[in-house]
C-alpha cells in the first residue's frame, strides 16, 4: 500500500457501520426495515410513521447521475491527481453517493453509466468505495 496523502473521512458514531463495511468490502445502506426506503447519509425514516431502521449490505450497482472532470488542483494534496473525476452515483436502491470512477479514462465517463462499486484501501483504517463500469 502507497501512503495516501488526501484527506480521510472522519468516521462517527453514525456512519462507522458504513466504514467497517468498506473495510469487509461491503455496502452498506442505512435502511428503514418497515418501508423499505434507504438512506445516505443515515437518518431516521421519513418516509412512514413506524421506522425501523437497520443498516444492511446493498448490491453495490447503480448508475452515474453527473460527474465533473477537475482539470486543476483546488486542495494542494490532489495536484498529482490532476485531473480527475467526481462523480454522483444513483444506486440502484435508491439514494445518491458521491464518489470516483475508475477503471476508465475519464473521457469514457457518460450519465447513465452503468458501474458497481470497488474498493479502495488506501490506509489500514480506511477503505473507500468507488466505482467502475460494470461488466
Amino acid at each position: 500500500m502507497t501512503e495516501y496523502n488526501k484527506p480521510l473521512p472522519i468516521i462517527t458514531t453514525n456512519t462507522k457501520p458504513f466504514w467497517d463495511g468498506a473495510k469487509r468490502r461491503e455496502l452498506m445502506l442505512y435502511k428503514c426495515l418497515n418501508c423499505g426506503a434507504y438512506y445516505n447519509p443515515p437518518t431516521h425514516c421519513v418516509s412512514c410513521d413506524k421506522p425501523k431502521m437497520e443498516w444492511v449490505r446493498i448490491s453495490g450497482k447503480g448508475k452515474v447521475y453527473t460527474f465533473v472532470v477537475y482539470q486543476m488542483a483546488y486542495h494542494p494534496q490532489w495536484k498529482d491527481s490532476i485531473p480527475y473525476n467526481v462523480a454522483w452515483i444513483e444506486l440502484d436502491e435508491g439514494p445518491l453517493m458521491m464518489s470516483n470512477i475508475v477503471g476508465c479514462r475519464n473521457e469514457d465517463i457518460y450519465i447513465e453509466m452503468p458501474v458497481e462499486v470497488v474498493f479502495d484501501e488506501v490506509t489500514s483504517e480506511v477503505t473507500l468505495p468507488k466505482f467502475k463500469p460494470a461488466q
